[in-house]
């Protein structure tokens, strides 16, 4: 913790208050998400169909929203969709617990969606401007704080449902209101330098469009985008197939061991990431330390791999162990990933690299879950080992597409030509 605290005060007051924004933001986040599907389908009996589609909005309206939220980071400096974002997940939050109507629920899960589309570019581009050559080390702190919030979330939910799911929702409306009032009074404004123009330079000021080709164009880094889409499908496994298999070794007690394994892999990120961090500083170059993440994201399931699920106790204990793994590996990653981004937009119009960036995650997320889910369907019962496998050579191809992209040349920023007057 002491060492958490030092580096954090060796980062500016604005670098400062983005990350305890982002610890604020996943823990209003996860207090009330994780109980969002039961209340609608417990207190306020809405059919399954109903249920899926209010969640599936607040999904596709931050996923989908991405590239517009960077968009208009860029264009109107990084504080403005910061504090709308805020601002509409106040009053989206508020909703959700007060309103009992399809269409008022649909409208409050929209608005919680498109604020996490509007602020998440912008903070990681602010963030990524405002520590300059300390990237690396910023994202590592950054992702300490968003896994912090990550893990005490759902516990102050958990509590707070002791009253009801309207105290669970007013007091994350409460946060952030509280937020919108902070960033309001004490975040500086912060603009992209390729796109922000003084009131005389206005006429100079590119359009939406050629924003968007200039990010398109931009072909290292869409490689990079979709040699790392892999890794997001792995992350995002805690949420499907290892909460199937913990279903499948345990019965009815694998609900509680789900919620081990989301601790235990917070808890990793938390208590390892700045170690994990300057070891692999010390040890790899930037691209080397991201390939070997990658390797270590696929490897965390081969024990589940080579696990029979004859009892428990075995399943059990290498479900913890590759979610641990899996924690690890991504600490390792996420700090140089973030870098590698900003690195390849040359430092221009770098919220709408990372909403291009989100939305080809999102989608390969998508594409990723569904592939194995029926994959899960077809196997678990035979050969549940082949789901392992397509996961570890997963992470075994991001691994060598990133290697092959920075053996090539492709993940070193190639210097921006000046556009002709």
């Amino acid at each position: 913790m002491r060492k958490i605290l030092a580096q954090t005060r060796s980062f500016s007051p604005a670098a400062r208050l983005l990350m305890a924004n982002q610890f604020a933001i996943n823990l209003a986040f996860y207090m009330l998400m994780p109980y969002l599907a039961a209340h609608l389908s417990g207190s306020l009996g809405l059919a399954a169909w109903a249920v899926g589609l209010v969640l599936g909005v607040r999904n596709f309206s931050q996923q989908g929203m991405f590239l517009i939220g960077g968009t208009i980071a860029d264009r109107f400096g990084y504080k403005t969709p910061i504090l709308i974002g805020c601002v509409l997940r106040t009053g989206g939050f508020a909703l959700l617990g007060w309103v009992g109507s399809l269409p008022a629920l649909i409208a409050a899960s929209a608005a919680t969606g498109f604020a996490g589309a509007l602020f998440n570019p912008a903070v990681r581009a602010y963030l990524a401007a405002e520590a300059g050559e300390r990237r690396v080390d910023a994202f590592a702190l950054f992702n300490v704080y968003y896994q912090t919030g990550m893990l005490l979330g759902p516990l102050v939910g958990l509590a707070l449902l002791a009253a009801d799911f309207r105290a669970v929702c007013t007091t994350a409306a409460v946060i952030f209101a509280a937020l919108s009032v902070l960033q309001a009074r004490a975040l500086p404004a912060r603009h992209d330098t390729g796109t922000h123009r003084t009131a005389t330079e206005n006429a100079g000021t590119p359009t939406v469009w050629r924003q968007w080709r200039r990010v398109v164009s931009n072909r290292p880094f869409l490689l990079f985008s979709a040699a790392m889409t892999g890794s997001y499908v792995l992350t995002f496994q805690v949420y499907l197939v290892l909460p199937l298999a913990a279903d499948a070794a345990l019965g009815a007690d694998g609900t509680k061991a789900t919620s081990g394994l989301f601790v235990i892999s917070a808890a990793v990120a938390v208590a390892g990431q700045l170690r994990l961090t300057g070891w692999a500083k010390r040890r790899f170059t930037p691209h080397q330390a991201l390939a070997a993440g990658l390797a270590a994201m696929g490897a965390a399931f081969v024990p589940l791999a080579l696990t029979p699920a004859r009892s428990a106790i075995g399943p059990l204990t290498a479900l913890a162990v590759s979610v641990a793994v899996l924690a690890a590996a991504g600490a390792v990653v996420y700090p140089f990933e973030m870098d590698t981004v900003v690195a390849l937009s040359g430092n221009k119009l770098v919220a709408t690299h990372y909403g291009l960036y989100n939305t080809v995650s999102g989608l390969g997320i998508t594409l990723g879950n569904l592939a194995l889910g029926a994959l899960w369907d077809a196997a678990h019962a035979d050969a549940p080992w082949l789901v392992w496998a397509v996961l570890a050579v997963t992470g075994a191809a991001c691994a060598t597409a990133v290697t092959a992209l920075a053996r090539t040349g492709r993940l070193h920023p190639q210097p921006v030509r000046p556009a002709p007057a």
